[in-house]
């Protein structure tokens, strides 16, 4: 199988140290079973991209690795979630200190209603962090990092909601950066921006994950060939469980798929 579809130059390697390692993965709402059987390695300071249709549990297997699906009553997990080693469901793990290793960036842009200097302090202030001096040069980082910097750094004291869409996303991001995260997961975070944004929010994924590691849902086939380095293509089965068909390089499963199933999807014959 070919597809045609241009791939853009990626890293010329990809860093083969695994940050994440998902083992026999099965998850449960009460009796239904959403994903069944997920084994994959996500490797450190990649973009990896979640694809698939609609309903088959990319979002609830990206909320695994920060432990958000505990928050949805009946919820059940089989199987081994490692990140560096370590089983992050085990029982003695420290949930809060498991969110702010690995940072969450939504569909939607929800900066807080508060400042922009406000959003981007509210987790290190959370963490314990209060000399402000130390706070400001923790807000200015995060901000250059997000690409933010050189358009707010004259309006800090004004109110987050004040941005653009493109902006709130990026200061969203910032305010993820500014706990020191190691892991970034990132839920269709382009969905509500402009071409333009979303083409600004690909470029700084890419300068990120020289020191991150993220994982990325998108229903956009142009942005993961464009954006990710590793690629993994998710289906339904009849049962509705979430099941992983492919699972490779970007440019080797957009252009030369293995399964049947992938290259109809990424060529837009269903999905």
């Amino acid at each position: 199988m070919n597809v045609n579809l241009e791939i853009p130059e990626k890293k010329e390697t990809i860093n083969d140290e695994v940050r994440i390692s998902v083992r026999d993965l099965n998850l449960y709402y009460g009796d239904f079973q959403a994903l069944r059987n997920m084994t994959l390695d996500i490797p450190e300071n990649a973009i990896t991209a979640i694809i698939g249709p609609s309903g088959c549990g990319k979002s609830t297997f990206l909320r695994l690795f920060n432990r958000m699906n505990d928050l949805i009553t009946g919820v059940r997990v089989e199987g081994i979630v490692e990140l560096d080693g370590v089983n992050i469901y085990d029982r003695d793990i420290d949930v809060v200190e498991l969110r702010k290793k690995v940072g969450m960036v939504f569909q939607k842009p929800n900066p807080f209603p508060m400042s922009i200097f406000e959003n981007v302090a509210f987790g290190p202030k959370r963490h314990g962090r209060k000399n402000r001096v130390e706070l400001e040069d923790i807000v200015e980082k995060s901000l250059k990092q997000a690409a933010l910097w050189d358009e707010v750094s004259d309006k800090l004291g004004q109110s987050a909601l004040a941005l653009s869409g493109g902006q709130q996303q990026r200061l969203c991001i910032a305010r993820v950066l500014a706990v020191e995260p190691e892991v970034i997961l990132m839920d269709e975070p382009c969905s509500a921006l402009d071409p333009i944004a979303t083409l600004r929010i690909e470029d700084l994924m890419r300068e990120l994950s020289k020191n991150y590691t993220i994982v990325i849902v998108t229903h956009n086939m142009q942005q993961a060939a464009r954006a990710s380095d590793m690629s993994a293509f998710f289906m339904m089965e009849e049962d509705r469980a979430g099941v992983l068909v492919e699972w490779g390089a970007t440019e080797k499963v957009f252009t030369n798929p293995q399964d049947k199933r992938t290259e109809d999807y990424i060529t837009g014959r269903f999905g």
